[in-house]
C-alpha cells in the first residue's frame, strides 16, 4: 500500500492506457510523475525540476509525455519482464519564452505529439528525431486538448471557453503541414470533453465527442455527413441535474458528475461479467438484464451526485453511420453507488479490470479513488446495495516529506513537508488490509519546528519559534483552538508528550527542552467525547484548554546535541506513580562527548511541577554523534559523526551489543533510526539510508560462538520505484513501516513476499519447509525461549554442571526422533516437566546411577528399550538420525552443533569414571571448537580456565595430542591453550619437548631454526647443538656451531648472544631472535620481543612457565616466576581488564598468587578493577556484551569456597553485588533463550552469608574448629599483613594462627 502524492488539480493530471498487454496508470503530483500498474503496485516515480501540468501516454508505443512550465519531457518504455516496465528519457522539448507554459498534451498517430500553451504545436517525436511539424498562435492559453481515435481531428478548449475548436489537417507534406479548425458553440463554458473510442483498435467509427459545461449538461457531438467527418453537430443532450431527482433532505443546488463508458469498455466489461457470474437464479437474472442492454450496443453515461446516488443512461445510434434514430434510455435510476464525489471538481478514468469495471475518480484537491464493480450489478435496476466498491485511495503531499511523527500506540501519524504542510493520518482498513486515511490537513502561517499528536489523532500540538498552538484535527481542515507564548531562551530541541494514564476528562502534559537543558511543561485539558465520538461541551462543561504548567532545569550541561523522544516498545508502557530507576523512560539525551542519558519524569499535578531522573548514563566514547534513538526497553541506537558507524547499546547494563561500519558512500549514509517491537517486547530497528531501509532484530546472545546480538533480516529498497531519497520512516502498531520519500508515503506491511537475501544470509531461521513471511514471526523465531534440545541450551547446561540433565535430554530426544514425522511436530520440552529443569537435584540422577551400576554388574547389559546410557555406539547412531532429518526450530548449522554435542557426551561417557566435571566441559567445547575453527581460531579463556581447574588433565592432554595426531605444533598448542591450563611442571616440560621435536621434524629438511626457541626455553642447548651438528646443508651451520660451543654463563658470551638477537631483529627474524635472547639468559627480552613483534601472548607465557619451571601452581605462593609475574602484571592483566576479559584476568591473578582477587575479578565493576591496575584504561571492547559471560557465575560458585584465599576474596563481595550478579546473569540467560536456566539460577542460588556463616567457616578453616575437608588452606598468617589489607584485620579477631601444614587431596578411592 502506498500514497504516491496529491494529484495536481488539472484536467490532465490522470491518464491510463493499455500497452503491450500491461495496464498503465499515470498521474502527476507536484513535480512528480507517478506510474502504476495497479491499486497497490507502483512501477516508477520520475522527478522533475518544475511543477507539472499534464501527462499523457501513447497507447500504441507506450511513450510518456509530461509537461511543466515551458518544458515537455518524453520518455520511452523498456519492458524488463512481463510485468516490469521502466521508462527512460527520450527527449526534452523546450518552448520559447513567448509561448508561455505548456498546459496540455495529446498523442496522435505515428509518434505525433500535440502540445498546448499560448500556441498549439504538433511535434514528431521518434527515437530517430524530434522536430516541430506545425504550430499556430492562439488568443488564449489552452486548457485541454484531445485527439480522436484516428487522430484526424483534435479538440481544444481554453480557460472559461464556451467554444470548442475542432482542428484537422488540410495539407500534409515535408515541412508543409497545415491545419484548419471549426467551432462547436456551447451556451456556457466547457469544463470537460472526451472522444468516443472504438471497440477494437483500427476499427472505423464515427468520431463522437462528449462535452460537459458548467450548467451540468452533457452534450454529444457527431458528424452528420459521412464524407465530411470533421463537421460535428449536436447529436444528443443529457441534463445531469434532472437525471437524479433531489432528495427531500438534500441541498437545493447539488453538483452532478458524469462518467461516460463507451462501447469498447462496456463490451469488455460485459464479457467479463458473463464469464464470472455465479450459478444462482438471482445472478442469472441480473446478467440477463445486462445482456438485454448490451444487445442495443449503447454508450453508457453514469451520473453521480454529491450524496453518493447514481443514475445510468444508455445512448444508442450515435453517429451518421448507424442510419437509425438516436435514443436515450434509462437503465438505473437514483440508486446508491458508494461513490461520493463531494462538491469539488471531479474527473473520471475507466478501464476493464478487477471485478469487471474499474473507475478512477480524481477529486481535485483530495486525491484519486479507485473503485471496482461488476457491470451486471452496477446496471441492475433492482436495488442491491452499494454498486461500487472502494479498493484504494491515492493522495498525500504535493512536495517532499521531511518528517513523520506518530502517536504512542502507532495508530495515527503526522507527515510534514518542506512547504510547512502537515497531514494527519489514522489507521483504517480497505479490502481487509490495513491502510491510512487522511483525516485532517494543517497549514499554519509560521514554520512548525516540532509537533505531537494528542487523543488518538483528535488534537495536535505544534511548536513554533516563540509559541505553541493546540489544533482541533477532527475536521478536514485543522482549526486552532488554543495558543500559548513563551520567552525561554535557546532553541527547543524536542517536544515530548509524556506517556500517562489518561483520565476523564483527558489531561495531557507536553514538555519542550532547549539546548541549555531547561524546559517548559504545558498542561492540555480536552473535552469529554459524547456517545457519537464528537466533542460535547455539555458533558463536562469544558472546552479544550492549554496552560503553561511549570519550568524546569535538567542540569548535566555537557554540550547537549539533541534530546530524542523514546520510541515506545510494547505500546502500552506509561509512566509509573513512583520516580525510580525502574520507571518508563521518556527521552534520551545525546552530548558532544558521546554520553547518552536516559530520562524519566514524574508529574505532580497538585503543585504543578515535574521531577526528572536520569535512569542511566552510558559513555560511548563516540564524539559528536549525529543520530540517536532509544526505546522503552532501554536499547539505544547511535550513529557517529560521519553517519557510517552504527552501534546499539543496552543502557541498563551499559553494554555495547552491536557495532558496524557501513561503506563510506554518500548513498550509504545513515539518515534515520526507528524502533518497534513484537508483543513480547523483542526489539526491531529500522535503519534508514538514502534509498533503502534495513530492518534489524535483536538476536539471542551466543557467547560460545561469539555470535552477533543483532542481525539484519530484511532490506526494503525503493531505488527501483523512486529516485528521491528517503525523508523519514516510522512504524505503525501492527508492524507496518511507513516510508516518506519525496512526496510519497510507502506503506510496507509486516508480511512480505518472496525471499529476502539478508534473512538467508543470517542463517538463523529454522530449516522447516514453512517459509516465514511475517516480520514478527521471524523475530520471535530468532528470539524467545529455546527448545531444551537446542545446542545453546545444552552447552549452557553443561557449563552450569547439569551434564546429567543434558544426557537425559539427549536420550529423550533420540527416542522422539526415531518415530518423528514433520506433521507431528516436536515438543520443545520433550514431554519433561518444567519443574525438573529448576530442581536443586536432577530427579533422574539417582535412577541413572542405578542403571549404570546395573550395566556394570551385568557386563554392559543395558536397557535397550530406554537407552539408559548415551555411549559412543549410541552416539554414532544418534548422529546419523540428526543428519538425515530436519529437526524443528534448528537450522542446519545448529543440527551439526547438536551432533557434535552428542559425540562429545558419548566420548565423556567413556571416561566418566576418570574425568571430572571441568575436564568434561573442556572436552565438549574442544570438539565444538574443532568444528568452528574458521570462525573461532583459539579456545577461549573460559575453556582454558575450566581446564586449568580440572583434576583430570592427563586425559585432556591425551585428547589434545590425539587431535594433532601426536605431532603438535605451536599453532595447535595455541588453539588448545594447553600450556596455559597445564599445572604440573614436569608435564609442561614433557609436552614442550614433544612440541620441540614436532617442529624439528615438521619439514623434510629438518631445520634446527624451527625448534631453537623451544629447546632453549627447556635449557637444552646441547640437544640443539647436536641437531645443528647434523644440519650440514644449512648455510648458518658453521657460525651457529661456533657460538653454541661457548659457555653462556659468562657475561662475554651472553653479550654475544644478545648482539646476535638484535641482528636477527633487524632482519625481522623475531622468533629466532627470541631464541638467542634465551641463549644469553635474557628471558625478559625474549618475552618482550614475542609479545611486541610476534603478537603471541600465549607463547610468551609458555616460554616463561618452561624457563622458570621451579615455580609451580601447587605452592601457596605465586605460580609464576619473576619474569612471568612482571609480564602478567604489566602486559596481560591490564590488557585483559581493558578489554573486559574477566576469565583471563582471573587466571592472571591465580598465577600471581592473588586468589582473592581472582574471585573479585569475576564480578567487581571493570571500572573499579581497572582503576586499581597500572597501565589499564577501558576500551570500547570492554563494553561489549560478550564480556558478561553467564558461565562466570558458575565459576564464581566453584572457586569462592575452594580455598581460604578465594573465600577471603568472596568476603569482599557484598550481598548487593552478589544479588546484582545473579540478576544480571539471569537476564543474560533470558536473552540467550535459556529461560529455564535463569529460573534454575534464581530459584537455587545460595548466597554467601557474610555476617555469620562465612566468618565461622573461615575460623574453622584456619584452625578455630573443624573445617570443610575440601577447602584448601592457602592463606599464611605470618604477621606481614600481606593478606586482607583492603578489609583490615577485624575478620582475624579471635583466631589462632595454625601450624604450617601442607594440605593433601583426601583419598576417595574407597567411594568407588
Amino acid at each position: 500500500m502506498f500514497f504516491p502524492g496529491l494529484p495536481q488539480p488539472t484536467l490532465q493530471a490522470l491518464c491510463t492506457a493499455e500497452w503491450n498487454r500491461n495496464r498503465i496508470i499515470a498521474y502527476i503530483s507536484g513535480n512528480t510523475a507517478v506510474l502504476l500498474a495497479g491499486v497497490d503496485k507502483l512501477l516508477q516515480t520520475i522527478y522533475f525540476d518544475h511543477q507539472l501540468a499534464a501527462i499523457s501516454i501513447d497507447e500504441v508505443t507506450g511513450k510518456l509525455a509530461v509537461c511543466g512550465a515551458g518544458n515537455i519531457w518524453v520518455y520511452k518504455p523498456h519492458l524488463k519482464s512481463r510485468e516490469n516496465v521502466k521508462w527512460t528519457l527520450l527527449t526534452r522539448i523546450t518552448l520559447d519564452a513567448t509561448s508561455g507554459n505548456a498546459t496540455t498534451l495529446a498523442w496522435g498517430i505515428n509518434d505525433e505529439l500535440i502540445i498546448g500553451s499560448n500556441s498549439i504545436y504538433m511535434y514528431l517525436v521518434s527515437e530517430q528525431e524530434t522536430r516541430q511539424l506545425w504550430s499556430r498562435t492562439l488568443a488564449n492559453p489552452l486548457k485541454l486538448v484531445a485527439t480522436c481515435p484516428d487522430a484526424s481531428m483534435a479538440a481544444t478548449i481554453a480557460e472559461h471557453d464556451r467554444l470548442v475548436k475542432i482542428w484537422w489537417k488540410i495539407s500534409i507534406g515535408e515541412g508543409n503541414d497545415e491545419a484548419d479548425f471549426s467551432y462547436l458553440a456551447h451556451p456556457r463554458a466547457v469544463t470537460w470533453m472526451q472522444w468516443r473510442q472504438p471497440v477494437h483498435p483500427g476499427e472505423t467509427i464515427d468520431n463522437a465527442l462528449y462535452t460537459i459545461t458548467v450548467d451540468q449538461v452533457l452534450r454529444v457531438w457527431a458528424p452528420v455527413q459521412p464524407h465530411d467527418s470533421h463537421q460535428l453537430q449536436l447529436w444528443a443532450t443529457i441534463d445531469l441535474r434532472e437525471s437524479i431527482p433531489p432528495a427531500l433532505d438534500g441541498p437545493k443546488s447539488d453538483i452532478h458528475h458524469a462518467l461516460v463508458v463507451d462501447r469498447r469498455i462496456f463490451t469488455r466489461a460485459t464479457e467479463r461479467a458473463a464469464t464470472s457470474v455465479d450459478n444462482d437464479e438471482r445472478s442469472r437474472e441480473t446478467l440477463n438484464r445486462l445482456t438485454d442492454v448490451a444487445q442495443r450496443s449503447p454508450e453508457i453515461v453514469i451520473v453521480f451526485d454529491s450524496r453518493g446516488r447514481m443514475s445510468a443512461w444508455g445512448l444508442e445510434n450515435v453517429g451518421c453511420k448507424s442510419r437509425r434514430t438516436t435514443n436515450i434510455f434509462s437503465i438505473v435510476h437514483a440508486e446508491n453507488s458508494g461513490v461520493y464525489c463531494g462538491k469539488g471538481e471531479v474527473q473520471f478514468a475507466t478501464f476493464v479490470g478487477g471485478e469487471g469495471l474499474t473507475v478512477l475518480m480524481h477529486s481535485f484537491g483530495r486525491g484519486i479513488t479507485w473503485f471496482e464493480t461488476r457491470l451486471d450489478s452496477c446496471l441492475d435496476p433492482v436495488p442491491n446495495g452499494t454498486r461500487f466498491h472502494l479498493k484504494g485511495v491515492w493522495t498525500g503531499h504535493d512536495d517532499a516529506i521531511q518528517s513523520l511523527v506518530r502517536t504512542a500506540d502507532g495508530r495515527s501519524i503526522l507527515s510534514s513537508s518542506e512547504s510547512n504542510k502537515h497531514l494527519l493520518w489514522v489507521k483504517s482498513k480497505i479490502r481487509g488490509k490495513h491502510t491510512l486515511h487522511k483525516k485532517s490537513t494543517l497549514t499554519p502561517l509560521s514554520n512548525v519546528e516540532r509537533s505531537v499528536i494528542l487523543n488518538s489523532g483528535s488534537y495536535m500540538m505544534t511548536l513554533h519559534a516563540d509559541h505553541i498552538i493546540l489544533w482541533d484535527t477532527t475536521v478536514p481542515i485543522a482549526q486552532e483552538v488554543a495558543r500559548s507564548t513563551f520567552t525561554d531562551g535557546g532553541e527547543m530541541l524536542c517536544l515530548l508528550l509524556l506517556p500517562e494514564v489518561v483520565d476523564s476528562p483527558p489531561v495531557y502534559h507536553v514538555v519542550a527542552v532547549n539546548e541549555e537543558m531547561t524546559g517548559i511543561a504545558w498542561e492540555i485539558t480536552l473535552p469529554v467525547k459524547s456517545v457519537t465520538g464528537k466533542p460535547n461541551g455539555t458533558v463536562n462543561g469544558d472546552q479544550p484548554s492549554l496552560r503553561e504548567m511549570s519550568k524546569f532545569d535538567l542540569g548535566h550541561r555537557d554540550g547537549l546535541l539533541a534530546l530524542i523522544p523514546v520510541d515506545p516498545v510494547g505500546w502500552n508502557a506509561v509512566l509509573s506513580e513512583n520516580l525510580d530507576m525502574f520507571s518508563r523512560e521518556v527521552a534520551t539525551s545525546m552530548s558532544k562527548t558521546g554520553v547518552l542519558r536516559s530520562w524519566t519524569v514524574k508529574v505532580n499535578k497538585e503543585v504543578s511541577s515535574l521531577k526528572w531522573l536520569a535512569t542511566s548514563s552510558v559513555e560511548t566514547d563516540i564524539k559528536n554523534p549525529s543520530l540517536a534513538r532509544g526505546n522503552s526497553v532501554r536499547k539505544i541506537a547511535l550513529v557517529d559523526e560521519s553517519r557510517t558507524d552504527l552501534s546499539i547499546w543496552d543502557s541498563k547494563a551499559g553494554q555495547l551489543e552491536f557495532q558496524k561500519k557501513y561503506t563510506l558512500d554518500k548513498d550509504d549514509l545513515i539518515k534515520d533510526l526507528d524502533w518497534t517491537s513484537t508483543s513480547q517486547s523483542q526489539s526491531i530497528l529500522a535503519v534508514g539510508f538514502r534509498n533503502r531501509v534495513i530492518l534489524m532484530t535483536q538476536l539471542r546472545y551466543d557467547y560460545l560462538n561469539a555470535g552477533p546480538a543483532w542481525g539484519a533480516f530484511r532490506e526494503i529498497n525503493i531505488a527501483d520505484i523512486t529516485p528521491h531519497p528517503i525523508g523519514d520512516s516510522i512504524w505503525l502498531h501492527d508492524g507496518g513501516l511507513v516510508i516518506g520519500a519525496g512526496n510519497q508515503l510507502l506503506l510496507y506491511p509486516r508480511r512480505f513476499e518472496g525471499e529476502d537475501r539478508l534473512l538467508t544470509e543470517l542463517n538463523r531461521t529454522s530449516s522447516s519447509k514453512n517459509r516465514l513471511d511475517d516480520i514478527f514471526d521471524i523475530v520471535s523465531e530468532l528470539n524467545g525461549p529455546l527448545p531444551v534440545y537446542h545446542p545453546q541450551f545444552l552447552q549452557q547446561s553443561i557449563l552450569v554442571g547439569k551434564s546429567q540433565m543434558v544426557e537425559e535430554i539427549l536420550l529423550k530426544l533420540y527416542k522422539e526422533l526415531r518415530v518423528f514425522h514433520e506433521e507431528m511436530g516436536l515438543d520443545p520440552f520433550l514431554g519433561l516437566p518444567i519443574e525438573s529443569y529448576a530442581s536443586r537435584k536432577d530427579p533422574s540422577a539417582s535412577a541413572a546411577a542405578i542403571r549404570r551400576r546395573a550395566s556394570i554388574l551385568y557386563n554392559h547389559f543395558e536397557f535397550t528399550a530406554d537407552h539408559a546410557v548415551l555411549d559412543e555406539e549410541l552416539a554414532i547412531e544418534f548422529c546419523k538420525i540428526i543428519n538425515s532429518i530436519d529437526i524443528p526450530h534448528l537450522t542446519k548449522p545448529e543440527q551439526k552443533d547438536l551432533a557434535v554435542i552428542v559425540e562429545s557426551v558419548g566420548q565423556v561417557q567413556k571416561h566418566r569414571r576418570s574425568i571430572d566435571e571441568y575436564g568434561a566441559q573442556y572436552l565438549v567445547f574442544f570438539r565444538h571448537h574443532n568444528m568452528h575453527r574458521t570462525t573461532i581460531p583459539e579456545m577461549s579463556w573460559r575453556e582454558i580456565t575450566w581446564a586449568f581447574h580440572s583434576d583430570s588433565q592427563e586425559i585432556l592432554v591425551d585428547l589434545v595430542n590425539r587431535d594433532s595426531e601426536q605431532r603438535m605444533l605451536w599453532p595447535q598448542a595455541r588453539e588448545s591453550g594447553i600450556f596455559m591450563w597445564l599445572k604440573d611442571t614436569e608435564a609442561i616440560k614433557r609436552q614442550f619437548e614433544l612440541l620441540a621435536r614436532s617442529h624439528y621434524t615438521s619439514t623434510d629438511e629438518r631445520n634446527p631454526v624451527d625448534c631453537a626457541l623451544y629447546y632453549l626455553a627447556l635449557k637444552k642447548k646441547n640437544v640443539l647443538a647436536g641437531l645443528w651438528r647434523m644440519a650440514h646443508w644449512h648455510k648458518e651451520q658453521a657460525a651457529t656451531m661456533r657460538i653454541l660451543t661457548n659457555d653462556f654463563t659468562e657475561p662475554r658470551w651472553r653479550t654475544v648472544a644478545a648482539k646476535n638477537a638484535y641482528a636477527l631483529m633487524g632482519k625481522h627474524r623475531f622468533e629466532y631472535a627470541a631464541a638467542f635472547f634465551l641463549l644469553g639468559d635474557y628471558l625478559e627480552d625474549a618475552v618482550n620481543i614475542i609479545h611486541a613483534r610476534l603478537k603471541d601472548p600465549q607463547l610468551a607465557i609458555a616460554i616463561c612457565r618452561v624457563y622458570e619451571s621451579p615455580h609451580t601452581s601447587g605452592s601457596t605462593g605465586p605460580a609464576a616466576g619473576p619474569v612471568l609475574q612482571k609480564y602478567l602484571t604489566t602486559k596481560i592483566l591490564p590488557s585483559a581488564l581493558s578489554t573486559g576479559d574477566r576469565w583471563l584476568a582471573s587466571w592472571c591473578h591465580w598465577q600471581l598468587g592473588r586468589r582473592d582477587l581472582a574471585v573479585r575479578t569475576l564480578l567487581d565493576p571493570l571500572e573499579t578493577l581497572c582503576s586499581a591496575t597500572d597501565g589499564c584504561s577501558l576500551t570500547p571492547t570492554s563494553k561489549l556484551f560478550l564480556r558478561d559471560d553467564p558461565a562466570l557465575i558458575q565459576f564464581y560458585r566453584h572457586v569462592r569456597e575452594k580455598t581460604t584465599s578465594t573465600l577471603k576474596g568472596a568476603l569482599e563481595v557484598t550481598p548487593g553485588m552478589e544479588w546484582e550478579f545473579v540478576i544480571a546473569t539471569a537476564r543474560v540467560y533470558d536473552r540467550m533463550g535459556c529461560d529455564l536456566l535463569a529460573l534454575d539460577l534464581v530459584s537455587n542460588w545460595e548466597f554467601l552469608m557474610v555476617e555469620k556463616e562465612v566468618k565461622n567457616e573461615v575460623r574453622m578453616a584456619l584452625g578455630g574448629g573443624r573445617r570443610n575437608s575440601l577447602m584448601v588452606v592457602d592463606t599464611g598468617l605470618d604477621g606481614k599483613g600481606n593478606e586482607g589489607e583492603n578489609r583490615g584485620e577485624k575478620w582475624r579477631e579471635g583466631l589462632v594462627q595454625p601450624a604450617a601444614a601442607v594440605w593433601e587431596e583426601p583419598d576417595l578411592d574407597w567411594a568407588f
